[in-house]
């Protein structure tokens, strides 16, 4: 029988650490003078109160080594529970949010999708829109440490061709996985310090600095405002553009560059894929706008670059409304999205390294096709890739696309239109933060939607965030039974 009862003694103590990361916002609506404050006070007990109590009734099953089942279940139920209690401030603060508004604020936070139920940010109490910008970086964090440590253990969608001991090091031996998690929280915590300075040289105030390198850091997207970039200096949309890409490379590279392995980063396949894909889309959507609009070569170049890269990394911001660019450029967006930055960052989607492999693997068999007695392999950074790890992404790419179409399908049932459907089906799936349309597009947000598409569309982020795999292997009766 599976023992639930380790997992919840994770699960409380991410809730109580959680509960005592709400005095950082308590402090910043202190310090701005604002009654707020108390809202986080009354949030904090009650979330340190009840990640207590569960440690407390679970006391005496100290996990030490976790199975398959466990493993899979407690990585749920974090992504569950968590964004539950991370609600709280939304419900019963400033905002003044229904349950389904706050979960779905919450979850867009920690799954890093950036979509967002509130509008006239500007007004809010700076706590609480530093509790959001919280939210985002701890996901990103978060997922990182699962995509680096779990998900290639748990073999899915192809991720075991990750795993540590047998990934492509370039002739440097990899840390033991605790070094590993540790050595990457240091370089996530340095690119957010990094991010701020940044930020702060480009003319934001301090709060604003620190807010947006969290949620670019953590390609989350949550801003201060609802014009999001288009209300900052132009420089820093230039240096969000670094940040953005630097967050979307696998951060275990980041770890073996420190160490002085440099062949690492640069000569990563994934990485080069991913360069090579963002300049020719900036390329692409440059030149169209070039030659179809009015503008000059400085702006096109800015707003091409800014809106691609944080469409293609699901980060999710904006500094231009480009449902106005033509139906080109909006296709074009839409196709991106589904791409996503490399494995092992704090980016979303179908991931690179799978439309690598997927390719090689169609390369293979039409090789095949052509020479039948030749023996073929698929191959991803000049190694063969085993059965099981095609399979794994094939059956990634079939699930991804099969939940996109019923996800899609079940919002347009609540009364969606079609356009409104079908993007805040990827949007979310993917990640990413806004669709398309004038309701959930660039200038828009999700409030306007009824509960029970906000529903869905919470149920799509929380998949979408842990790799689908991981939340549809519990509801197969094999998993339970094993």
């Amino acid at each position: 029988m599976l023992n639930i009862r380790p997992i919840g003694y994770i699960v409380g103590i991410l809730i109580v650490i959680l509960g005592v990361s709400m005095i950082l916002p308590l402090l910043i609506d202190i310090y701005f003078k604002d009654e707020h404050w108390k809202i986080f006070g009354y949030s904090s007990f009650i979330t340190i109160t009840s990640g207590a109590l569960l440690i407390f009734s679970c006391s005496n099953s100290f996990p030490t080594n976790f199975s398959i089942q466990q493993t899979f279940l407690l990585t749920v139920s974090i992504w569950l529970i968590l964004p539950i209690f991370g609600s709280i401030p939304f419900i019963i603060g400033w905002s003044n949010a229904s349950f389904v508004d706050g979960f779905f604020e919450s979850m867009s936070g920690l799954t890093t999708t950036g979509a967002t139920v509130f509008s006239v940010l500007e007004t809010f109490p700076e706590g609480l829109l530093f509790w959001r910008g919280l939210l985002q970086w701890f996901g990103g964090i978060g997922i990182i440490v699962v995509a680096v440590i779990f998900l290639p253990l748990l073999r899915v969608g192809g991720m075991q061709i990750f795993q540590l001991d047998s990934f492509n090091n370039f002739g440097q031996a990899l840390p033991k996985a605790r070094e590993i998690a540790q050595s990457v929280f240091f370089v996530y915590l340095g690119l957010t310090v990094f991010a701020v300075l940044a930020y702060l040289a480009s003319g934001l105030r301090l709060f604003d600095a620190v807010v947006h390198s969290m949620t670019t850091i953590s390609t989350g997207g949550f801003s201060n405002y609802d014009d999001s970039f288009a209300h900052f200096p132009i420089s820093t949309e230039y240096l969000c553009v670094f940040f953005m890409i630097a967050s979307s490379l696998p951060f275990i590279r980041y770890v073996q560059l420190t160490s002085g392995n440099f062949k690492a980063t640069f000569f990563d396949s994934q990485v080069r894929a991913f360069l090579i894909i963002l300049i020719s889309i900036t390329v692409i959507l440059f030149s169209w706008l070039m030659f179809q609009q009015t503008h000059s070569i400085e702006y096109a170049l800015r707003k091409t670059l800014f809106n691609g890269v944080s469409i293609i990394t699901g980060t999710g911001y904006s500094s231009d409304n480009y449902m106005l660019w033509g139906s080109f450029p909006i296709s074009i967006f839409f196709v991106i999205g589904l791409i996503g930055g490399c494995a092992g960052s704090t980016t979303c989607s179908i991931k690179v390294f799978r439309f690598q492999i997927l390719f090689s693997a169609i390369g293979s068999q039409i090789k095949q096709m052509h020479f039948p007695s030749a023996v073929v392999a698929t191959r991803y950074e000049g190694k063969r890739v085993s059965v099981d790890i095609v399979s794994s992404v094939i059956a990634f790419f079939i699930l991804f696309f099969a939940s996109l179409f019923l996800i899609a399908l079940a919002l347009s049932a609540t009364g969606l239109d079609f356009v409104t459907a079908i993007s805040g089906a990827v949007s979310t799936l993917a990640n990413i933060g806004p669709g398309l349309g004038e309701r959930i597009g660039p200038i828009g947000n999700y409030a306007e939607l009824n509960n029970v598409a906000k529903l869905i569309l919470i149920f799509s982020m929380f998949v979408g965030r842990l790799e689908l795999m991981v939340v549809y292997v519990l509801f197969t009766l094999t998993f339970w039974r094993g």
